[in-house]
């Protein structure tokens, strides 16, 4: 019963539980926020790509 009872109080690895428990909720957030992220960026990209394109034949244009 003493030994159960030392078992119960002791806390050492109380803050590696802590730590994993934060690491693993900071990964599942990155992987649920990604996809949107990554669909964002990729659809800016795009968007400057046709802007400095259109900027390009601009001054092509503007140089002939």
């Amino acid at each position: 019963m003493d030994r159960l009872k030392r078992f119960l109080k002791d806390e050492t690895g109380a803050v590696t539980v802590d730590w994993v428990v934060l690491t693993s909720g900071v990964v599942i957030l990155a992987i649920v926020v990604m996809p949107p992220i990554t669909r964002a960026i990729g659809d800016i990209a795009i968007l400057i790509g046709d802007e400095v394109g259109e900027a390009g034949t601009r001054m092509e244009k503007a140089r002939d």
